[in-house]
């Protein structure tokens, strides 16, 4: 099977360098799409509408399923706040100094995040038809998916918005999409 995972376009919150994980902002409103695609049989989206829209530029048309546990980090306190904002609060230092692992106050841990990314990642590869798909998700999305599958470290795997991979998940082999 095929998979493209596509990270959603740019928005106001990226930026400012914002943590936006859970917050539900839109595109900025001068997002164009401007590289080819790959064709997809389905389109799954997280319920984000940063992702949708980017879905709905990509592959106008199509119709999009929503996997709720596809969508971002829940940064808790840190939610749709930057580093300038946080730098001084020793919670967001421990956050840091733990290279992200741990969970932010309110918010979820990275293995919390991974472990239902790759849950959803397994269940759209056991129960897909399609020989082709398209995942338009979140940047840590796509990193824990890619760690899943290829190894490696989770910072090895960001993109930039509309960025992404071409994943061949039978022969274990990926292409960067830039």
């Amino acid at each position: 099977m095929k998979l493209i995972l596509i990270r959603h376009g740019k928005t106001h919150g990226n930026t400012l360098k914002r943590y936006t994980g859970t917050t539900d902002e839109p595109l900025l409103d001068n997002i164009a799409i401007d590289k080819e695609y790959p064709e997809a049989d389905i389109i799954i989206s997280s319920p984000l509408r940063r992702c949708i829209m980017t879905a709905e530029l990509i592959y106008p048309g199509k119709k999009i399923s929503i996997c709720s546990d596809l969508r971002e980090t829940d940064f808790g306190d840190f939610e749709n706040k930057s580093y300038e904002e946080l730098k001084e609060n020793p919670h967001y230092q421990r956050w840091i100094d733990s290279g992200g692992e741990a969970a932010p106050p309110n918010g979820e841990s990275r293995s919390e995040f991974a472990k239902r990314c790759i849950r959803a990642y397994e269940l759209i590869i056991e129960n897909c038809e399609a020989e082709c798909a398209a995942l338009v998700v979140h940047g840590g999305t796509i990193m824990v998916i890619m760690q899943h599958i290829f190894g490696g470290d989770f910072y090895d795997y960001m993109v930039p918005n509309l960025g992404g991979y071409i994943v061949n998940t039978d022969k274990n082999k990926y292409m960067e999409i830039v």
